[in-house]
């Protein structure tokens, strides 16, 4: 919500006999702290090179592809695959990152000094998060269909779509719950190694735990994809999404990530800046 401060009219002065005219302060606009924070994570070494290696990445996978995979996986669903495992690792980091460069490079007194309401900032990183990972996720399409023609030219075989519309708006649809998982991690942090670590818990740790459980107990086996929340985020890669596993990923992503997300935006609003 932004409003517009009227400054009082001073008084007259003696030496004009005029009042000076109230002036508008207008609040900086949104656009304007989203390209603040786009620019950010091009700012520093660590920032410029994980926005790097998005691209990296991708031609990496789809280079490997291309090598190893044998002459009938040479689809598009298998190179989208093939970027998609790193980039659900690499995506998430940046969304740390975000948020938590702010109190790491001892910024925020600054930045919340000129954008007094804090909520502003949060909202402008959190759409610049969101716009990298989709704009991440279209770039690693367009790498994974110069790939998908390189390697079919290359064996000689007729080029293989077999990735729809609504296929990869899942994938998109899971690394931005990815993305969106590290951003509440920076929020409820606010520091770029408690964040990472409870990312890496968030993402392998709880995972293994609740997979093994769910191998030796067998009253877990049913209950796992209403409590794991990486286990409900998966299916969307699977394409096989149905009315009770969206049921599960509303739950698990309400217990996961709404929950402890909110709880750590009324913390960030509240705590005070040093």
């Amino acid at each position: 919500m932004t409003t517009t401060t009227q400054v009082p009219t001073k008084a007259p002065t003696a030496a004009t006999g005029t009042a000076t005219p109230a002036r508008t302060v207008r609040p900086i606009p949104m656009t304007r702290l989203v390209g603040v924070e786009l620019r950010k994570m091009f700012d520093t070494r660590a920032g410029f090179w994980l926005m790097a290696s998005v691209g990296i990445v991708s031609v990496l996978a789809t280079a490997a592809v291309i090598l190893w995979a044998p002459d009938e996986a040479i689809t598009q669903e298998t190179f989208s695959t093939a970027i998609g495992m790193p980039l659900s690792v690499v995506l998430p980091i940046i969304a740390v990152m975000a948020v938590t460069s702010e109190y790491s490079q001892r910024t925020g007194l600054t930045t919340y000094t000129l954008v007094p309401w804090r909520g502003r900032v949060l909202t402008s990183k959190l759409v610049t998060t969101l716009l990298v990972g989709v704009v991440a996720m279209v770039g690693a399409l367009a790498i994974g269909a110069l790939g998908n023609l390189l390697g079919s030219a290359i064996t000689g075989l007729d080029a293989q779509w077999d990735i729809t519309v609504g296929q990869f708006g899942l994938i998109v649809l899971a690394n931005v719950l990815g993305m969106l998982m590290g951003y509440m991690l920076g929020v409820i942090f606010r520091s770029t190694p408690a964040a990472l670590v409870g990312y890496l818990v968030y993402s392998f740790v709880l995972p293994i735990a609740f997979g093994t459980l769910a191998a030796f107990q067998e009253w877990f086996r049913d209950l796992q994809p209403w409590v794991d929340v990486q286990f409900a985020i998966t299916r969307l890669f699977d394409n096989s999404m149905t009315a009770e596993y969206w049921q599960q990923l509303g739950v698990t992503t309400l217990v996961w990530l709404w929950i402890p997300l909110a709880l750590g935006l009324r913390a960030v609003l509240r705590a005070e800046v040093k």
